[in-house]
């Protein structure tokens, strides 16, 4: 018999029992939707992870003091801690920096006549708007003069200046911060929200020198330093020369006493969290599609039990073993096949579903729409075997008498 002759053969067996044809596709179809929605979902969080790195600045290297080793060492009379000069240093001897400043944090009430609303903000340098390339919408950024004078004048992200003044601009008015009035020079462009920092719009920026007289109460608060390199491929040099300038100007310290990271840390971490994720919920989506091949299996040899009779007359009539196992493999392989398609076309609907549900990010890509269509002709060619061998396998006598 003819390739064509032994499909039109198979498809035609599948049409004569449609309602049990559907329901042995419904497994298939349900595992493919599973593992594309998966994925989408998997690789939707890498991109917001990736989109949220990138808007904390361009090629940024974070130094901090290791807070946690430093406490103890503390207890015996040592610890370390980053210090103002280590800023000048840095500047002095690491060549290619773009933009560096000295973090302070901060936070606390912030009132207007009326209106109150409690925020995290951070006293830092001009470059700091650089680094996190933030932009003004309204008004201006604070000076340098600013800084060098510790003038108490203050950048409010928009959730902030919206909260606080609805109706009019506060540019140029005067809030209260913990009670200290703060003149606002200027407001914040919005970012949006961020699935690791929550709203990056709720937050106000002030000169380090304000925060380090007027809110941390002693110039000797723990500060941090945020550094951006002129390029990407610097950023290892960078990290390293950093390092060394820090143990050469803190004898007793060692590289366990500071933290120096850069986006790429973050970045790979984050993606190899990520690929743990995206591959764990594949890997539980995909449990479906072998229990969908499982049912394939078990409707395709209720069908040779009840087809033993045609079996028999198809070869006595010349048909021969290789014919009737290709004809049930390739039943086996139009359902799972067509389940494969359907399930595709599910699972991209799910996806944004579920995105536009959880104001999440979903993204189904062509690689996960191939492997989950693979898999499942695979499963359908595997789990089809058997049955299609033992079909091949009957006795032509026995077949033509079995009632």
């Amino acid at each position: 018999m003819s390739l064509f002759e032994i499909i039109r053969i198979a498809f035609k067996s599948l049409l004569k029992t449609k309602t049990r044809t559907l329901l042995t596709m419904l497994g298939i179809i349900i595992g493919v939707a599973a593992v594309i929605t998966m994925l989408a979902i998997g690789q939707g969080a890498k991109k917001v992870v990736e989109d949220q790195i990138s808007s904390m600045g361009t090629n940024v290297i974070t130094i901090m003091s290791n807070f946690s080793r430093n406490a103890v060492r503390s207890e015996a009379g040592g610890g370390n801690t980053l210090k103002l000069e280590d800023v000048d240093a840095i500047i002095e001897n690491g060549p290619g920096i773009n933009y560096i400043t000295p973090i302070v944090g901060t936070g606390g009430q912030l009132k207007y006549r009326n209106a109150n609303w409690r925020a995290m903000g951070t006293g830092c340098d001009t470059d700091f708007f650089y680094i996190r390339n933030y932009d003004i919408e309204e008004g201006e950024m604070f000076t340098a003069n600013d800084v060098a004078k510790g003038n108490k004048v203050v950048v409010l992200g928009k959730t902030i200046a919206d909260n606080l003044s609805p109706d009019e601009s506060l540019v140029g008015r005067t809030i209260r911060i913990r009670n200290t009035p703060m003149r606002v020079v200027g407001v914040l462009k919005p970012k949006g929200q961020s699935a690791v920092s929550g709203d990056l719009d709720d937050t106000y920026l002030m000169p380090y020198t304000t925060a380090l007289q007027r809110f941390t109460g002693h110039w000797g608060s723990r500060i941090s330093i945020r550094v951006s390199t002129v390029s990407k491929e610097m950023i290892p040099t960078v990290q390293k020369e950093i390092m060394q300038l820090l143990l050469s100007r803190n004898r007793t310290a060692t590289e366990e006493d500071f933290l120096v990271n850069s986006q790429s840390d973050m970045a790979e971490m984050a993606n190899s969290v990520s690929k743990t994720m995206t591959l764990l919920l594949a890997s539980i989506a995909g449990i479906s599609l072998i229990v969908g091949g499982i049912g394939i299996m078990n409707i395709m040899l209720v069908s040779v039990t009840e087809r033993i009779k045609e079996i028999g007359l198809r070869m006595a009539v010349g048909a021969k073993k290789r014919d009737v196992l290709l004809q049930f493999i390739i039943e086996a392989i139009f359902i799972s096949g067509i389940g494969g398609v359907i399930g595709i076309v599910l699972g991209v609907v799910a996806s944004e579903i579920l995105g536009s549900i959880m104001s999440w990010s979903t993204e189904v890509t062509v690689w996960s729409v191939i492997l989950a269509v693979g898999f499942s002709c695979v499963i359908g060619v595997f789990f089809g075997w058997y049955p299609a061998k033992k079909a091949a396998n009957l006795n032509l006598i026995d077949a033509l008498r079995y009632e």
